[in-house]
């Protein structure tokens, strides 16, 4: 499931749905739902439903908020002015900020950001210590607007025995279960693959961030022509897709430069088939 409250990132948008546009007869082995001409730049932000949510946005201050030791890199700031400003070029007025690495279970940043906001128009996904965070402070946090806890492999590189994260997810899901919140996942997309039949089992909605990170070093040989590409030659990417379609996880459209910092728009049968499913936009 892809929701309008999930992140249809608005960066990767204005880059990409007028090309997206020109590819409606593009299909792999299942017929794609034709995407509206786009226009002109107004027409991209007329894309944008009313009341839209940015649900995926860092703030990064190293001066104010020191860097965890064990950062695997360095952000450059980027402020919590600079992600307002940012949301008021493209007509956005609420967002959700995401603990990033760069900062581990620190949440002070990110803490400070959605008091200086306020929950009508912000909230936050955290990042905790399953083994030592207390239920006071879930309370805490759950009244100034955080919804979610975050676990990120991907970003610092770590892997975990299929036992060891099914593990670890369920401890995770039994102590947001209660307060409604969301557990974000950034893990490989073949990480999804093991994880199909656990992710039901958690009884909490699940999201992916950034596309579900597929890898698509070996797409375009499987796939040498690009209107041809087909997304489900990427190993996990049938898993996100019937995990999807049950109704309870979702996934972020953001960050391809995470994927492919060069060619963003090998992206784009990715993409596409993620829009199929969800419906939109159209």
């Amino acid at each position: 499931m892809i929701s309008s409250t999930l992140r249809f990132p608005i960066s990767y948008l204005l880059q990409r749905l007028r090309y997206l546009a020109g590819l409606a007869n593009l299909s792999f082995r299942r017929s794609l739902k034709p995407v509206q001409r786009i226009h002109s730049r107004g027409d991209l932000f007329d894309k944008i439903p009313e009341n839209s949510w940015d649900s995926h946005m860092h703030v990064f201050d190293p001066i104010q908020y020191p860097l965890s030791a064990e950062t695997q890199y360095v952000p450059k700031q980027h402020l919590l002015s600079d992600a307002l400003k940012f949301e008021s070029s493209v007509g956005i007025h609420n967002i959700v900020l995401v603990q990033p690495s760069s900062y581990g279970y620190d949440n002070t940043c990110i803490l400070d950001a959605l008091y200086r906001i306020g929950p009508k128009t912000a909230r936050a996904v955290v990042a905790f210590n399953p083994n030592t965070i207390s239920l006071s402070t879930l309370q805490e946090w759950h009244t100034i607007g955080v919804r979610g806890v975050r676990v990120n492999l991907q970003s610092v590189g770590k892997t975990m025995e299929l036992n060891e994260l099914a593990s670890l997810l369920h401890q995770y899901a039994d102590i947001v279960r209660p307060l409604g919140w969301v557990l974000q996942l950034y893990v490989p997309i073949a990480t999804i693959s093991t994880l199909e039949k656990t992710i039901p089992e958690l009884r909490v909605k699940v999201c992916f961030d950034h596309f579900g990170q597929p890898e698509l070093s070996g797409l375009e040989e499987k796939s040498p022509s690009f209107t041809t590409r087909d997304p489900y030659l990427i190993p996990g990417f049938s898993s996100l897709i019937n995990l999807l379609v049950q109704g309870n996880t979702y996934v972020k459209m953001s960050a391809p430069y995470r994927i492919n910092m060069d060619r963003e728009q090998d992206l784009d049968p990715v993409a596409m088939e993620l829009l199929r499913i969800s419906g939109g936009p159209e």
